[in-house]
């Protein structure tokens, strides 16, 4: 059997989600978030972030979330300044193209925007003849997993608010940015340097499940109407908040976080002992080495992971990913294997 590090979705859930599922499946709850665990949820993600007036909204997946916020936030007239890498330009089946606004892509190195590299897109001429930069879309981690340091989220911060534009942190792995071991960043920073941003659970432990989370007061007023509008707005929302109710108890989902984040950096290591060189610096759950074409060609016959991009004369980076769940034990015999082939 192929054991996959293509993702971190491929197992179901933490086992602390099953059993509060099935205690709580016969309680009769209100619907629509409004039910024991959904609001347990929002008093624990507003106690993270150190704010008590953050609005909270529990969606299904990123893609959505994403669709959601952009779509809710911008006019027909404006568009999104993303990293070339980001989800919403590569993975999302043209998701935001779909409800009318354009995309803006930049260029760069490690999957992170600045305030240099987006300026270029506000110098716009002539007027009312092209689009108009409303918000900044960044991912932390990123889709090549790097993180933001606190410096650098505080300058998008400042930039973004000098130029009237609306920063939105796409956090479908924000557990293991957070958990990262050179990570500075904290949700309270979060919460106080992005208009919007949302927490993921389907990559960190969950079944599924996202939190919206609106900083900005200017953006609460009526946003519920476009979760409803989009089909988001779930009768049974308990399965999301039955969900980040105990991944946020006793700080379960950055543990898991940082259990997926331990395990690609033994890897990492070993790649590095092996003399093998990195796309980008390896810092959480997914990292990128640059290995031989021949040596994935033998890797693939018993392990699943993404052939991310040529990068030269027969040699090609890769995506791996560890889990949540990843054991110890595959980890290990997928080092021994990288080793063995290594050295013929």
């Amino acid at each position: 059997m192929i054991y996959s590090f293509t993702n971190d979705y491929s197992e179901g859930c933490h086992p602390n989600i099953l059993r509060r599922l099935t205690e709580t499946n016969l309680s009769q709850q209100p619907g629509y978030g409004n039910d024991e665990a959904t609001l347990e949820s929002v008093a624990a993600i507003r106690a993270l972030c150190r704010n008590p007036d953050i609005d909270v909204h529990l969606v299904a997946g990123g893609t959505l979330a994403n669709l959601i916020v952009l779509s809710a936030f911008m006019k027909s007239y404006e568009s999104v300044v993303a990293a070339e890498t980001g989800h919403i330009n590569n993975h999302e089946a043209g998701a935001i193209e779909a409800t009318g606004h354009k995309i803006e892509t930049v260029p760069t190195p490690d999957g992170k925007l600045t305030p240099a590299l987006i300026q270029p897109l506000l110098n716009k001429f002539p007027e009312f003849h092209t689009v108009k930069p409303r918000m900044v879309y960044i991912s932390n981690s990123t889709e090549i997993g790097t993180i933001y340091t606190k410096q650098e989220l505080t300058d998008l911060s400042v930039f973004c608010r000098q130029n009237n534009l609306l920063l939105f942190m796409d956090g479908a792995r924000l557990a293991m940015a957070l958990s990262a071991p050179s990570n500075d960043l904290t949700m309270a920073d979060i919460a106080h340097l992005t208009d919007v941003f949302y927490l993921g659970a389907t990559k960190c432990g969950g079944l599924i499940g996202e939190a919206i989370v609106l900083a900005n007061p200017a953006l609460q007023k009526d946003f519920k109407y476009y979760i409803k509008q989009r089909g988001a707005l779930m009768a049974k929302g308990r399965l999301f908040g039955a969900q980040f109710a105990e991944l946020l108890r006793d700080d379960l989902l950055f543990k898991l976080g940082k259990h997926a984040n331990e395990l690609a950096q033994q890897m990492a290591a070993r790649f590095q002992e092996l003399g093998y060189a990195f796309l980008t610096p390896a810092q959480t759950n997914q990292i990128f080495p640059i290995l031989p074409d021949t040596l994935i060609a033998e890797l693939n016959k018993k392990y699943g992971f993404f052939v991310w991009r040529k990068t030269g004369e027969g040699m090609s980076a890769v995506r791996l990913i560890t889990s949540w769940a990843t054991p110890q034990t595959e980890v290990d015999l997928f080092l021994k294997e990288v080793e063995q082939l290594s050295r013929n």
